[in-house]
């Protein structure tokens, strides 16, 4: 019985670094991704699909740009998923007593989508809800 928990303890572990090279190799957040590639594609509705409602939206009365924004949580590995770091964390999360371990630094990121007359994505960008916190807090 000691070995199959063993066996299945190590299957679940070669199929969370397995999860985590896949992920890690995107290199982006998986909201960026999306986004990036919707550009001139993707309607407000799709994103609302995706996302839910917006935090903030601005329509011009006499037509043009739509705005809307997005407040999101993340941490650095979210940010930039590195796949050792990634797996690891992970493995230790399988391995370890009821979550124990050190709980992820998060921050805030604002999500600025613009949308044409037509109701389609025409850009989008992502800044710290406030500047400079993750480099702050990185270099204490």
């Amino acid at each position: 019985m000691t070995w199959r928990i063993d066996g299945t303890r190590r299957a679940l572990c070669g199929l969370v670094v397995m999860l985590a090279l896949a992920l890690g190799a995107c290199g982006a957040p998986l909201r960026d991704t999306y986004l990036k590639k919707g550009v001139n594609r993707l309607t407000q509705e799709e994103i609302r699909e995706q996302f839910g409602a917006p935090h903030t939206a601005k329509a011009p009365a006499l037509g043009g740009d739509t705005v809307w924004t997005y407040r999101v949580s993340m941490s650095d590995k979210d940010l930039d998923p590195s796949m050792f770091g990634e797996a690891s964390q992970s493995v230790g999360a399988l391995m370890s007593k009821g979550g124990e371990g050190p709980k992820p630094t998060l921050y805030c990121y604002r999500y600025t989508l613009v949308f044409n007359e037509q109701k389609i994505l025409k850009s989008w960008k992502r800044d710290e809800c406030v500047p400079g916190t993750r480099d702050t807090l990185l270099t204490h």
